[in-house]
């Protein structure tokens, strides 16, 4: 067996000659946060969502944070990605961050940013453009959305703070 020494992207960039300025969202970036709160119904229906905060396209998201009531015995949620309502609202990867969560007891702050094979662990340099796959950045918000996967039984808060680096 070998030993390695490998760098990451912005010691590499340090370590260039001459030296390569790393992009601020993977190095000494301003972190930013959103968060949201909405009030779930009783017996929302699978496909409902639950539109949380927007977040920018160039933003390297660093962490989504998700707490919520108990909601009953029943309740599961995708956490994703959609289009802001101006944009015509649509889905564009409903579950980006999260698959099949559970809404069935109490959350308190719980991390579910890879929380899906979706958003992986080669994707955190990135904004979420790239993350998306997209080939250009579009320059415009998207929306961080719960969409129910489960109907819920019972009314409750939910809220989502989502931290990200521009």
């Amino acid at each position: 067996m070998a030993t390695s020494d490998i760098s990451s992207t912005q010691l590499t960039n340090r370590d260039a000659t001459p030296r390569v300025v790393s992009n601020s969202i993977i190095q000494k970036g301003a972190m930013q946060v959103s968060c949201g709160t909405v009030e779930a119904l009783t017996a929302d229906a699978i496909a409902s969502i639950y539109r949380m905060v927007s977040v920018p396209s160039n933003a390297r998201v660093a962490q989504v944070l998700l707490s919520c009531d108990d909601l009953g015995s029943a309740g599961l949620a995708d956490v994703g990605v959609y289009q802001t309502t101006a944009n015509g609202g649509a889905v564009v990867d409903a579950d980006h961050f999260a698959s099949a969560q559970a809404l069935t007891t109490a959350l308190k702050n719980s991390d579910v940013t890879h929380g899906s094979a979706v958003y992986g662990l080669e994707d955190i340099e990135k904004p979420l453009w790239a993350a998306l796959g997209l080939s250009a950045d579009s320059k415009r918000d998207y929306d961080i959305c719960l969409t129910l996967t489960e109907a819920i039984i019972a009314a409750g808060t939910i809220s989502m703070q989502v931290y990200y680096v521009i």
